[in-house]
């Protein structure tokens, strides 16, 4: 795996030299609200590796403030991620189970006469707050009591008031530079049954009120996040300058990462899955990582992809490819390496001998002797891929079987195309060849073939459906980058072909990886059954990307 270094590990370093820190608490604080997408992966990977380089810790945070997004199906998936991913978390906790000692900081700073309560709209405080070149106004609520707040505030955690009608508000300054230094909103009133607190409170705090305070409360030394929250650090300091808490932590921020032709938007992935435009979240086509543990990505791919893309202080966009050729570095010795046409066409070989099946000897994977070798069959009936006939040699370059030419079937003997035969349609359905009993594999032979390609034994073939799939999203161009992203929807993200594997993968199992032969790195599919197996492709064999 490659090592981990950027600026926050210097700054954890230094922290840690100058004795400002005794060790480094780092914490993953998702929303239960949606199931994570690679996008989460570096702020996950990044956390949990900057803290095990220093034998720190790790923990995991549910920010469940806003119950009425929340879902226990959200929280199940996003524990199964981060095990997927090989992270276990030194801590689980939830940012409700606070709820108490946050109520408590804010009746504090009410007493301090550094938050009132507002009886304005959600409207009327967007109009109030100003603009980039103009300040605030002050609400005409800003000046009440200490007593009259405590009061109100009380009366809204037990329920007296309606959605929206009052708030609970910083007060700090309307003309700050920094909008979100303009009495920022605290609490709001939620009448809604919450998945962990049901309802026992109507008031939840707000992400910037209750995240420092949190971060404190668990003692985290380091709050890592993503680029936008940079001017939203002023008003996390405020929160733990002035509640008076025992362990002050400090928000870095760094730059997020984007990835060509992937949709990394919680908004936009529920909006697909509503839609029907995908199955669901684990859709493998989906950049969850349910869907590309689905599709066929591993873990140590994804680290491998995320450490290796950096970080820094500015977004980045980097290319798909670099996901895939992540996946191939990780599989290349890893995997065997079956047969499956994919598109077939069957051969008869006419002179072979009838009702005969032989064994032949083929290695798992050539590049890895110690996954060892294995025995496919061999008989008069073979699949072929389609693409690897034509009726006609083109040129020298055609490397592949046709008429009167002369090809070896990988692992097997040479044979020769001698005729076609094809359905009202002029398509071809079967060819017919012949085949040199002189050139089975491993025999000493001065005739070069025409080129090596795979098959399959009909006799034994099983069926299979293989689900070919692409990008959700059409690559950026001057034509359609103002469409909507609906409209960017790629109309072949998912080709569906039938064709047939080796008899060796009777017993495969969802998530068993492979790479089939000359045609791409695959997985078993979660709908796979003995009777129809399904395989989805991970990625081709080759990428456009230079490492």
């Amino acid at each position: 795996m490659a090592e981990i270094n950027n600026f926050i590990k210097t700054i954890m370093q230094s922290d840690l030299d100058e004795g400002k820190v005794d060790s480094i608490i780092t914490r993953f604080p998702p929303e239960p609200n949606a199931y994570l997408h690679i996008g989460h992966a570096r702020a996950i990977i990044t956390n949990f590796e900057l803290a095990n380089s220093f034998n720190g810790s790790t923990n995991l945070r549910f920010d469940d403030t806003n119950p009425a997004k929340e879902d226990k199906e959200f929280v199940d998936g996003i524990i199964e991620d981060l095990a997927w991913l090989g992270y276990k978390p030194k801590n689980v906790f939830y940012g409700s189970d606070y709820f108490e000692k946050t109520y408590e900081k804010a009746v504090m700073l009410i007493k301090k006469g550094l938050a009132y309560v507002d009886d304005l709209s959600q409207e009327e405080i967007s109009a109030y707050r100003g603009t980039l070149n103009e300040p605030g106004k002050n609400s005409p609520y800003r000046d009440r009591s200490v007593e009259e707040n405590l009061k109100l505030f009380e009366e809204m955690k037990n329920g007296k008031y309606k959605d929206g009608e009052k708030t609970l508000r910083a007060k700090i300054d309307m003309a700050s530079p920094n909008i979100n230094m303009r009495d920022p909103v605290m609490y709001r009133i939620l009448h809604i049954n919450h998945h962990r607190q049901g309802t026992k409170w109507c008031i939840f705090p707000m992400y910037d009120f209750a995240h420092p305070l949190q971060d404190s409360f668990e003692g985290i030394t380091h709050s890592l996040c993503s680029l936008e929250y940079d001017n939203h650090r002023v008003l996390y300091d405020w929160v733990v300058d002035n509640c008076e808490i025992e362990k002050k932590p400090h928000q870095y921020e760094f730059g997020r990462l984007n990835i060509t032709n992937t949709i990394m938007s919680k908004r936009y992935l529920r909006a697909l899955v509503d839609a029907k435009k995908v199955s669901g979240y684990d859709d493998p086509r989906m950049p969850t990582l349910c869907g590309l543990r689905r599709r066929g990505f591993t873990p140590d791919a994804i680290r491998n992809f995320i450490l290796g893309t950096g970080l820094s202080r500015v977004n980045s966009t980097v290319s798909s490819d670099e996901l895939d050729e992540a996946l191939r570095n990780d599989l290349k010795l890893k995997t065997y390496r079956p047969n499956a046409v994919i598109n077939p066409v069957k051969v008869i070989i006419d002179n072979y001998p009838e009702g005969q099946v032989e064994y032949l000897d083929c290695p798992n994977n050539q590049e890895n002797e110690e996954l060892g070798s294995r025995k496919i069959s061999f008989s008069r009936e073979v699949y072929i891929e389609r693409d690897d006939f034509i009726e006609e040699k083109p040129n020298k370059k055609w490397k592949r079987l046709a008429l009167n030419v002369e090809v070896r079937l990988m692992h097997a003997y040479f044979i020769t195309a001698t005729s076609v035969e094809k359905d009202e349609n002029g398509n071809i359905t079967l060819i017919h060849a012949t085949y040199d009993p002189q050139t089975k594999s491993g025999s000493f032979n001065e005739r070069k073939p025409n080129g090596n390609i795979h098959f399959v034994d009909a006799s034994t073939a099983i069926p299979a459906e293989f689900r070919l799939l692409e990008p959700l999203l059409l690559d950026e161009t001057e034509e359609n980058k103002d469409l909507d992203f609906m409209e960017r929807l790629n109309p072949n993200s998912l080709i569906i072909s039938n064709g047939y594997v080796e008899e060796f993968l009777s017993n495969t199992k969802p998530l068993d990886h492979y790479q089939f032969i000359r045609n791409g790195y695959y997985v078993t599919d979660k709908d796979s059954t003995k009777d129809k197996l399904v395989f989805n492709r991970t990625c081709g064999l080759k990428s456009s990307f230079k490492l």
